[in-house]
């Protein structure tokens, strides 16, 4: 089993009792933090390989290599009122960048639940779900380029 990153680890445990109004102003605040992808990895119109399907907002991911070996993560969102899913793309750079791509291969995309909570929309979730499909799928993608065996999602 790979652990996750404790960044991560102590984000979900903050979101894990909070209570919804608690919630959405820690998302919002994560939102406010939101960058847009820097124009040396990616300018409009995007490319549909960085493009995330399900996500209502239009999202899109980046990854780039690090003399480390680990990525960098960068995010775009079409839609300004994308509140969701800039909290969600800044949650990702900020605990998966700079991670091993072990530990981030295999992060599960259901985590979305533990910080947005189950009350979630259907459409929401599959859409901030597949922003971190696309982020673990780079890590993979770079792991299988290695050689390095795939870890399994299951923890």
């Amino acid at each position: 089993m790979t652990a996750m990153p404790p960044d991560l680890e102590r984000l979900l445990e903050d979101f894990k009792f909070a209570e919804r109004s608690e919630r959405i102003d820690m998302l919002i605040e994560y939102a406010d933090r939101f960058e847009e992808v820097p124009g040396h990895i990616a300018s409009r119109p995007f490319p549909e390989d960085h493009h995330v399907q399900k996500c209502e907002s239009e999202a899109y991911v980046w990854a780039e290599d690090q003399p480390d070996g680990t990525l960098k993560y960068y995010f775009a969102v079409e839609n300004p009122q994308g509140i969701s899913a800039k909290a969600w793309s800044v949650i990702m750079d900020e605990t998966l960048s700079g991670q091993p791509l072990e530990v981030v291969a295999a992060t599960p995309s259901d985590i979305v639940f533990t910080v947005f909570g189950k009350e979630v929309s259907m459409g929401k979730g599959m859409g901030l779900m597949g922003i971190t499909d696309l982020t673990t799928a780079f890590a993979r993608q770079r792991l299988r380029a290695r050689g390095v065996p795939i870890p399994t999602e299951e923890r």
